[in-house]
């Protein structure tokens, strides 16, 4: 989710259609009131780890942007992608009509004569032309899901027709590297909405806590109909775009608005409490820091800044949270830690908006390279991932897990000389699988629910 300041007229004019559009579809969103009973599963103390996961040692995750798996793997030969969205059902308008052809927004470079299908955006966006940005919230994902048929995907975007366009698959050259290693096409994003929120729970698997907020919350009505979009749920969690109380954040974001230091358990905690050496590597912090930072950074996208563990003047912020160039540094010299999470800025993460997308794949070969070019590699993993869908549709529903997701079906790859080779791996996971894979190699103990279930990545690893 992008976040520019100071938010313009036409920006509150979409925020306010998209609430009325919410107001008239929510009744037939995503059933996530109540969790469903998982099974018990063992601590991740103590257990062995799998036989190819065992053998790493430095674990790189790559954390990228607002992709569904189907607009830029649709075309992977053999994974579950647009041929079997043949079969899935055409979007339909407010009153569950059947579009006969894509409606478009003003300005789309889409002709509105494309039929009711998903469609090749090449010819009039290429991968190294921007597209704009789509809406990717709490409620209206859930409504564009709506329980599963996932048919409200056009309705329900501000981006309209948009939404069911794909790149081709051969074109990016992280496809390439997905080629050689492994590719897992049924990993969704663990909570509905945008990047705010699927960051907060790539590290702690919860919503960030806001008691007595004043400004920002949603209006419901009594059957659970959003009334009025906020960044904050009536019952006080924060769902959607907000930035901590701690630095960085932006300098004219209202102080009542700024999210309190946050005490659940995080996974940089669990792995500090078990003497795993981690970083989160992010590009343009240290200029963030210093009060300059790049109109590209954004705030919402560093979640462990978010923690009183991590606060200011603490000595854990200054060990933990660094700028991505001490990771190409590190790579270089051998020195990565065992975990290493690594967060480009939007001109390098693939999002939506002002940046082509091909700019992203580039910078992603260039991580990969560092790592693969270094001293580490012989015992490394890298797994690529995407923190949400970016409002763009997938015909593959969700499971229903909880109140908060999963979301959309998004792409992750594994490379490490022990990652399965030419390999589509179709075990169900999601953004905790990330954490759940950290827990089961270093024996961590998990930090909630969502991950202590979550299925581990070891099947992407050769000798399970």
């Amino acid at each position: 989710m992008r976040v520019r300041f100071p938010v313009s007229a036409t920006t509150k004019a979409t925020t306010l259609t998209c609430a009325a559009v919410c107001a008239a579809f929510l009744a037939a969103c995503h059933p996530a009131a109540q969790p469903v009973a998982v099974p018990a599963t063992p601590a991740a103390s103590g257990a062995a780890a799998p036989a190819g996961l065992g053998r790493v040692n430095h674990l790189v995750v790559i954390f990228l942007e607002n992709r569904s798996f189907d607009n830029l793997y649709g075309q992977f030969a053999g994974a579950d992608g647009l041929d079997a969205a043949a079969h899935a059902a055409p979007q339909a308008d407010a009153n569950g009509t059947l579009y006969t052809t894509l409606p478009q927004a003003n300005g789309s470079p889409f002709p509105t004569t494309l039929p009711n299908a998903p469609f090749d955006m090449s010819p009039y966006t290429p991968p190294t032309v921007p597209t704009r940005d789509l809406v990717h919230r709490f409620y209206q994902e859930q409504m564009q899901i709506n329980g599963g048929k996932m048919d409200r995907f056009v309705a329900v975007s501000d981006a309209k027709g948009q939404v069911l366009g794909h790149y081709r698959t051969d074109d990016l050259p992280v496809a390439q590297e997905a080629k050689q290693y492994t590719l897992c096409d049924r990993f969704f994003h663990s909570a509905f909405g945008g990047s705010f929120f699927n960051h907060f729970f790539l590290v702690a698997t919860a919503p960030p806590v806001f008691p007595n907020a004043t400004r920002g919350v949603a209006v419901l009505d009594s059957t659970g109909r959003m009334v009025k979009d906020g960044f904050i749920t009536p019952d006080g969690y924060v769902i959607n775009t907000a930035f901590t109380i701690n630095t960085p954040h932006p300098a004219n974001a209202p102080r009542e608005n700024l999210v309190p230091n946050q005490t659940m358990p995080n996974i940089g905690d669990r792995m500090t409490e078990g003497n795993v050496s981690w970083a989160w590597y992010s590009e343009g912090w240290d200029d963030a820091l210093a009060g300059h930072p790049d109109s590209a950074f954004q705030f919402h996208h560093q979640p462990f800044a978010y923690f009183a563990n991590y606060a200011d003047g603490t000595q854990a912020k200054k060990d933990h949270l660094k700028d991505e160039k001490e990771f190409f540094a590190a790579a270089a010299a051998g020195t990565l830690p065992q975990v290493s999470f690594v967060k480009p800025m939007d001109m390098h993460n693939e999002h939506a908006g002002e940046v082509d997308i091909m700019s992203g794949e580039r910078h992603v070969i260039e991580l990969i390279n560092a790592v693969r070019n270094g001293p580490n590699w012989k015992d490394a993993a890298i797994i690529i991932a995407y923190d949400e869908n970016g409002g763009w549709w997938d015909h593959v529903a969700p499971p229903v897990i909880d109140r908060w997701g999963p979301g959309t079906r998004i792409p992750a790859i594994v490379i490490s000389p022990f990652a399965k080779k030419g390999y589509i791996d179709h075990t169900q996971y999601e953004t905790a699988s990330i954490l759940a894979t950290i827990e089961k190699r270093w024996g961590v103990k998990p930090v909630g629910t969502r991950d202590a279930h979550a299925t581990n990545m070891g099947n992407a690893f050769e000798g399970q």
